[in-house]
């Protein structure tokens, strides 16, 4: 018997969570995420982690499991889930894997790149120009060094950046040219669903939802962590914007204005990420017993 793992992904605010927990009831299975901002115990209400109720429901992997000072990566969720699904697929046949994290869905679909690793005197050098120039100066620096790469990163993540600009800097090779490796095989099948909304309507939804957030003590969240605001894990949509607010740098009512803003970019950079993948087929959220019919055509032997 084949082994499935249904991937289902779409921007932030779409109704992922939703959908991943009703469409693990009626196929039995369960559940890895895939939002790597939700893999840090710290961060819930800014992350959207599931309800409790939720997460009795069904049973999740990968919620909450280390703190925002551990180290993580794409790779080691790679290592992780290759190490969980074969003991998954001994109790079903189908695991679903839900989330908008591009990067990480990627490492476990088409396998992770291996990519060099870099001189610290290069670290060095772009953590100098980051401290003394700004983000800018890097931004500026990663379009000449690697303008491919530059139009897909996310240009407020400085440390996505610099990453790429050390991988540029070690190797003298542009960071793109290191994520053009053929996919890996896997052991088991992989079936992609992609769930989308008309623009205004997930605009809105985005919106609706940071207010919610907020109700629900986003800004208390965002406070007790205030003092760990240089971690990696923190700079997320979320946090960031009350970070600047709490340092007296913008006022309440704009940190809240931002992080809608910030949301809205972050789902169309989503989309532009998945837009080229062919092997995605596209749902509306509403549309669950299509989604059903799609995978028992697809699981059928």
């Amino acid at each position: 018997m084949n082994n499935f793992l249904i991937v289902l992904l779409g921007p932030t605010g779409v109704g992922k969570t939703d959908i991943s927990i009703d469409l693990a009831e009626k196929l039995d299975c369960e559940i890895i995420s895939a939002d790597s901002r939700q893999f840090y115990k710290e961060m819930k209400i800014g992350t959207a982690v599931p309800s409790e109720y939720q997460l009795n429901r069904i049973k999740h992997h990968f919620i909450g499991f280390i703190s925002i000072a551990d180290y993580y990566s794409a790779s080691l969720f790679e290592r992780d889930v290759l190490e969980l699904l074969p003991r998954l697929f001994l109790r079903k046949n189908i695991v679903l894997m839900t989330g908008g994290s591009g990067l990480y869905l990627d490492a476990v679909c088409k396998g992770y790149d291996d990519i060099p690793d870099v001189d610290p005197a290069a670290r060095q050098k772009f953590i100098s120009m980051y401290n003394e120039n700004g983000i800018e100066a890097l931004r500026g620096a990663l379009r000449l060094l690697d303008p491919e790469h530059y139009s897909k990163v996310d240009l407020s993540n400085h440390k996505r950046i610099m990453r790429a600009l050390e991988i540029c800097e070690t190797t003298g090779k542009p960071y793109s040219s290191f994520l053009k490796k053929q996919k890996k095989i896997r052991d088991f099948e992989i079936i992609k669903i992609g769930l989308v909304r008309d623009r205004n309507e997930l605009y809105q939804r985005i919106n609706s939802r940071v207010d919610e957030m907020v109700k629900m003590g986003l800004e208390e969240e965002a406070m007790q962590l205030n003092k760990f605001s240089k971690l990696n894990a923190l700079n997320s949509v979320g946090y960031r914007e009350f970070f600047d607010f709490f340092n007296g740098n913008i006022s309440r009512e704009r940190a809240i204005d931002l992080i809608k803003r910030n949301s809205r970019r972050y789902a169309k950079r989503q989309l532009t990420w998945w837009s080229k993948d062919k092997d995605i087929k596209w749902f509306n959220p509403e549309q669950f017993q299509e989604i059903i019919q799609f995978i028992s055509k697809e699981i059928k032997p």
